[in-house]
């Protein structure tokens, strides 16, 4: 995703939803040092996983955002970014728009979200196990960044916004482990599912060996390898 920007000529690039700052590394290590990353997230708590990917003295400012309610002036950066994070903002309409507000003319709002679950397999796979623990409303988790992979209601709120030059590109990658276990565990434990398990009064451990069981039977045991596949926008303010 980050290569479809144009590195050479931004002074300023806002990313929404930063995380754990994974995409923000690969951003400070893309530009040049001049060009300031302004890095977001509603949680400021993931702010302090972010910092130690890096060094003190990096053009990276990092402040705590709602992306449909940016704290920012109009006009006021190059690009803006978001990786699978759109899918769980509630006024998705709003964050579009905030996106549109906070770009100078010409600038471009990059993000990519997650294909159909028919299309990552491992996702419905991990959906469908999950719900088989519960006699009625199963965990819903997996529903929702899987919820953006129609093209036509995701162009219509870009066009809506104001951007225009609007294209997507579809994105196959592999998707490795050392075993089905292990990645059934980052598939339960590594998202709101966890928790709600435990909540609900179902054993983590359990659903996690019964995801690995129905992953190994398609994708092997051990090693595991699937394929995962997202969609990249991209768009223009004029």
């Amino acid at each position: 995703m980050v290569g479809r920007l144009p590195a050479d000529k931004l002074e300023s690039v806002l990313e929404i939803a930063c995380g754990t700052g994974i995409v923000t590394r690969r951003l400070r290590d893309a530009l040049a040092p001049l060009t300031e990353v302004v890095a977001t997230d509603l949680n400021s708590d993931m702010f302090e996983f972010a910092k130690a990917k890096f060094k003190n003295n990096e053009n990276v400012r990092w402040q705590q955002a709602d992306a449909s309610a940016l704290s920012f002036s109009e006009n006021s950066f190059d690009a803006v970014l978001c990786q699978f994070g759109l899918m769980f903002v509630p006024d998705k309409a709003a964050a579009m728009r905030e996106s549109y507000r906070v770009l100078r003319s010409g600038g471009v709002f990059l993000f990519n979200v997650w294909d159909s679950f028919a299309t990552n397999p491992f996702a419905e796979i991990t959906h469908r196990t999950i719900a088989l623990f519960f006699d009625r409303d199963p965990p819903k988790f997996y529903e929702i960044p899987f919820s953006l992979h129609d093209s036509n209601p995701v162009h219509e709120l870009l066009r809506n916004a104001g951007f225009e030059k609007i294209e997507s590109f579809p994105e196959m990658k592999a998707c490795r482990s050392r075993s089905a276990k292990e990645f059934a565990t980052g598939l339960v434990r590594g998202n709101p599912v966890g928790a709600e398990l435990v909540e609900r009064g179902v054993d983590p451990n359990a659903v996690i060996s019964a995801v690995a069981t129905q992953l190994a039977k398609r994708f092997g045991a051990a090693p595991f390898e699937s394929t995962m596949r997202a969609i990249v926008w991209r768009a223009v303010k004029p």
